[in-house]
């Protein structure tokens, strides 16, 4: 029975706090991040009251970022609403750089804060935060959909339901409820959803018809295409994929949408951007390649820098969910915009009745092999800056060697998150998980390797992990992590002991901020406030109850029963004392700043 019927029977209080976790109860939605405090004290009563009945509960964060990094790994991997909250004032602006990341990255997230009562606006109340105090309904304004402050009872499920509908639409993003504590306090007339939002959220299958067929005519005439894969192409990603195979176009993906395409793929050839590599960049400008299908990609700095999609305009047809996509490549050949499954299923559709011209022919059997000793080296279409080192026995371990090994002592279906700074800079380059698949139907949210760029906040990963591990339980997933983002975050872990999660935490200690360090060398700057502390994160990872290993070399990696980390129930944490004087691959970032100064 649902919750909202088991409070209609009045078994209960029901104020407007119930209401709204029926929403999200109605939506699937299992958790509600956040901290509690004095004026938000009525929505965490109504959730005691929602978890005692099995219905969506909280899980505390540390931080109230934190807090918005969980909600945010949570969508990314379940599909379902990532729900965030805080008291008002300082708990509210806490929120705002999760929240902001949220924007960036274009993830649907419910934010809702609280406010003193009413009668006490402008009266200087404790942690007032109206439109006489510190506003946060503006503040939020500037990293949210929808900002709006729920002045009147009768205003919050017509609020709710746009504000829902609103982080959905396209561009999808945050969106933010200010609601004052005597209206959550509230019983409102109705006992139930009045909406069915479910309903209201379903996507139709829409998708421009006349230019799906001039999509068609690109890709039969196409002698050597090549697919750009964003993040956005993952619910279609396994049309994509066949339909490459057909066309022997050769794939390449921006940082986002790595974890979207095996690096074991016969026509993989990398990534582009930041720290990616440079077959991925040299074959989107060679000449011979006369098409390039960009799919799904927001092409920001992090996923263009080294290439300017402005020179090449003429040879692209960008294909996107996103309106917001196309406005990066206003001068190319066709634009197609719909949602992509449907387009893609079109487009096959199409191919189906007439067949393939170059149909794929491989002896390659990475589809079908999925248990093959994972120690053994896959074969990667495109090579790496340095590749010596990625099998460098020296010892401090080499951070290129130690993104070799952690695909060999984890499970191949394990969810790998890099955070900001030169973790996600030495993951996106030299980290690559074992996924052997090539082709076929793929959950949308089944990618192996999250990265969270953009607004690009440290501590991301820490979060979100947790987020990751709540939506995931069936998965095993890894946080790569640096000791500046750990100091900055690290707290969070203790929630994953809460929970029982056995997420396991890679901390690349180098005593430095360590993409600061490198960048202001690489860059002639002043070498100036990086350096860090040695710190023993091991015993860090002990004083919160967690299972801590210092690691100097390979071979202390190689002797730790790193499968069994998955079967505790509750966190480890690797201290990897990577060589400190190892410089990750930057280069094109730092040359854009010296361009920029």
């Amino acid at each position: 029975m649902p919750a909202y019927e088991l409070e209609a029977e009045g078994t209960a209080p029901y104020e407007y706090g119930d209401l709204l976790l029926s929403y999200l109860e109605q939506m699937g939605v299992e958790y509600v991040f956040g901290i509690p405090g004095g004026a938000i004290e009525p929505f965490y009563n109504a959730l005691a009251r929602s978890e005692r009945r099995g219905g969506p509960r909280v899980i505390a964060a540390r931080h109230e970022a934190g807090a918005a990094f969980m909600a945010d790994g949570y969508w990314r991997n379940s599909g379902k609403l990532g729900v965030c909250c805080a008291t008002t004032g300082p708990g509210a602006t806490n929120l705002i750089t999760g929240v902001a990341s949220a924007y960036e990255n274009n993830v649907p997230m419910l934010v809702i804060t609280a406010q003193t009562a009413l009668s006490s606006f402008g009266t200087s109340a404790f942690q007032e935060s109206s439109c006489t105090g510190i506003n946060t309904i503006e503040l939020f304004n500037h990293c949210c959909r929808y900002s709006t402050l729920v002045s009147h009872p009768e205003q919050l499920e017509n609020k709710l339901t746009t504000a829902i509908m609103t982080a959905f639409a396209e561009p999808m993003g945050p969106v933010h409820l200010s609601i004052p504590i005597d209206i959550m306090r509230t019983t409102p007339s109705n006992s139930r959803p009045s909406v069915d939002l479910p309903d209201l959220l379903r996507k139709p299958a829409l998708f421009d018809s006349d230019a799906v067929g001039r999509l068609y005519i690109e890709l039969t005439q196409a002698k050597n295409p090549v697919f750009v894969i964003g993040d956005g192409a993952g619910e279609a990603i396994g049309l994509i994929l066949n339909l490459a195979l057909g066309l022997n176009a050769q794939l390449v993906v921006t940082p986002h949408g790595k974890g979207l395409v095996s690096p074991y793929h016969p026509l993989f050839r990398g990534v582009i951007g930041f720290s990616g590599h440079q077959s991925a960049q040299q074959l989107l400008t060679d000449p011979e390649v006369d098409r390039i299908f960009i799919i799904g990609a927001q092409l920001s700095e992090w996923a263009s820098q080294g290439w300017k999609p402005e020179r090449h305009q003429q040879r692209i047809i960008d294909i996107e969910a996103s309106e917001s996509n196309l406005t990066k490549t206003l001068m190319a050949a066709l634009h197609v915009r719909g949602r992509l499954e449907s387009i893609f299923e079109a487009v096959l559709k199409r191919f189906a009745s007439k067949g393939f011209d170059k149909p794929f022919q491989t002896s390659c059997t990475d589809g079908a092999d999925q248990t093959a000793n994972t120690h053994r080296e896959r074969t990667r279409h495109f090579s790496l800056d340095e590749e010596s080192k990625y099998f460098s026995e020296d010892n401090p371990i080499k951070p290129q060697r130690l993104m070799r090994e952690l695909p060999n002592i984890f499970p191949a279906n394990t969810h790998y998150l890099a955070d900001v700074g030169n973790s996600f800079s030495w993951a996106t380059h030299y980290l690559h998980p074992h996924d052997r698949r090539i082709a076929g139907r793929r959950d949308a949210k089944g990618g192996l390797f999250r990265a969270s760029l953009n607004f690009a906040s440290m501590g991301w990963a820490i979060g979100s992990a947790i987020g990751t591990a709540l939506a995931r339980p069936d998965k095993p997933v890894v946080c790569i992590t640096g000791d500046g983002s750990l100091l900055m975050n690290g707290q969070e872990i203790t929630v994953a002991v809460e929970e029982k999660l056995p997420v396991v935490f890679v901390v690349l200690n180098d005593s430095a901020y360590g993409m600061v360090k490198h960048g202001q060398r690489m860059s002639g700057a002043e070498e100036i406030g990086y350096s860090l502390p040695l710190t023993n994160f091991a015993a860090f990872a002990a004083a919160m109850g967690v299972d801590g290993h210092i690691i100097y070399s390979a071979e202390d990696l190689l002797q730790l029963d790193c499968q069994g980390f998955f079967k505790k129930q509750k966190p480890t944490l690797l201290d990897v004392r990577i060589d400190q004087d190892e410089a990750p691959p930057i280069g094109l970032r730092t040359q854009t700043l010296k361009l920029k100064t």
